[in-house]
């Protein structure tokens, strides 16, 4: 999808679910800056997503032990996310659909679900749970209008999302994958905005 047909998304009020939003180096300071952001929903009353590629120091078996989960494997080399800047004391799992339902989630594709309640943790710990997942604290929002305002600041680039790249691509390639699908270097463009 082109810059250009972006543009004409927004003036036509569409959903950007399941889609991504990759960071414009306008973006240089704070967790969103060269950030690749998941949008979970997006409607008249705003926008929800979770940022898939900015590591706390923190890891999921700290997580575990901190809610006294036991674990059946060790989580320590699995990073969880900042997820964005709200409800950053509040856990949400980004996982692939499976049949099972958890207590408090949303299905944003048939594919990918966002799930925010603890039972999904003890079922990962366990074993029992989504073998693909990404665990965030906390989470991006927008209120109504404010991100189609960041998006014709041209603060943002869009791609359809890929759920290869949240779940099999390492997080610190994961900017990288996504601005490939658009056929753009991020490393290559400029801080200068254009206008004609």
């Amino acid at each position: 999808m082109s810059v250009q047909t972006f543009a004409n998304i927004v003036k036509s009020g569409a959903c950007l679910r399941n889609h991504f939003l990759l960071a414009m180096p306008s973006l240089a300071e704070g967790l969103f800056a060269q950030s690749i952001t998941y949008i979970c929903e997006h409607g008249e009353a705003g926008a929800m997503g979770i940022v898939i590629n900015q590591p706390l120091d923190l890891s999921m078996e700290e997580i575990f032990e901190h809610l006294e989960i036991e674990t059946t494997s060790d989580f320590s080399d699995q990073p969880v996310m900042s997820g964005g800047p709200v409800q950053i004391d509040h856990g949400f799992v980004l996982h692939r659909h499976c049949k099972r339902r958890w207590d408090a989630s949303l299905q944003v594709t048939p594919e990918i679900t966002l799930t925010s309640s603890r039972d999904i943790l003890r079922a990962i710990a366990e074993g029992t749970g989504p073998t693909d997942h990404l665990v965030a604290l906390g989470y991006a929002g927008w209120s109504a209008g404010q991100l189609e305002e960041e998006l014709g600041l041209n603060s943002w680039l869009t791609v359809p999302a890929d759920s290869d790249i949240i779940f099999n691509i390492p997080w610190e390639r994961r900017l990288a994958a996504a601005a490939a699908q658009l056929g753009v270097d991020m490393n290559l463009i400029s801080t200068q905005v254009g206008h004609a």
